[in-house]
Order: structure tokens, then C-alpha cells, then sequence
């Protein structure tokens, strides 16, 4: 029998809920401090929950058996995922949360661009035109007239 913790729209829905959480509660924790620093904050709150978390389920392994494929791509996401968060927080920064979040959301079109020029995946028309419905709802919310 499965469950909706079984479903990948299940967990992609709840990881919405909580970037846009991330969005509200992020705007309103760098009003009075840099957001570099603030980063900075959020990370090492990330880094003790996921290590609670991974310790307390019994999910980890010797660090030996993860290849070094694994681990290169594990560092470039790593690196990766920190510039987002920096440029992600220096934008909450200066400008509206409203504003900045959909602009950050293209990146659901850059996946999806890039999964097709690199990881071989094939989009159908429908898939170009959500592509193209996503770009042109981001650049909505955010362009300010």
C-alpha cells in the first residue's frame, strides 16, 4: 500500500511550502544584519539538523564507500547550493520578497534547459510550453511597472 510519503509530488509540494516559508522568514531575519552573515546563520542551523536528523535514522555511512564521481558532484552541488543561498539572501536583501522569489523560480526553468542539454532528458510540448509559462509567471510577479 503505498502513501503520499511515497510520492515525489508529495515531497516537491512540501519543499515549495517551505522555500516560500524560507522567503518570508529570511526577509524578515536580514532586516538588521548583513545577509552574508545571515547565511552564514542559516547554514549552520541546516548542518545540525540534517546531522541530527541523519544520525538519529542511522543513514550514515563510511565516508570510504561513496565514490569519487559521488563526491565531486556532491562538492560542485555543495558549492553551488552556496552561492544560490548568497546571492539568494543578498537579494532578499534588496529587494521584495515578492519580487525576488519568482525570479529565483526560474530556476525550474534553467533545470529543465539544462537537463535536456545535459542530462539527455527529453521534454514534450507540453513540457516546453509549462517552460515557457514558468518564465513568463516569474518575470510577471517580478517586473514592477
Amino acid at each position: 500500500m503505498t502513501t503520499p510519503f511515497d510520492s515525489w509530488v508529495f515531497w516537491a509540494l512540501l519543499s515549495a511550502v517551505f522555500a516560500s516559508l524560507t522567503a518570508i522568514f529570511a526577509k524578515i531575519g536580514i532586516a538588521d544584519i548583513d545577509s552574508d552573515f545571515a547565511t552564514l546563520i542559516r547554514t549552520i542551523v541546516i548542518v545540525i539538523v540534517l546531522a541530527g536528523i541523519v544520525l538519529a535514522m542511522g543513514k550514515t555511512q563510511p565516508l570510504n564507500t561513496v565514490s569519487g564521481k559521488t563526491w565531486l558532484f556532491l562538492v560542485l552541488s555543495g558549492l553551488a547550493t552556496g552561492a544560490s543561498w548568497l546571492a539568494y539572501f543578498r537579494a532578499l536583501k534588496l529587494g521584495q520578497a515578492s519580487e525576488v522569489a519568482p525570479v529565483d523560480k526560474l530556476s525550474v526553468v534553467l533545470v529543465a534547459i539544462f537537463g535536456v542539454l545535459f542530462l539527455g532528458e527529453k521534454l514534450t510540448v507540453q513540457g516546453w510550453i509549462g517552460v515557457a509559462l514558468v518564465t513568463a509567471g516569474a518575470v510577471t510577479l517580478a517586473w514592477r511597472v
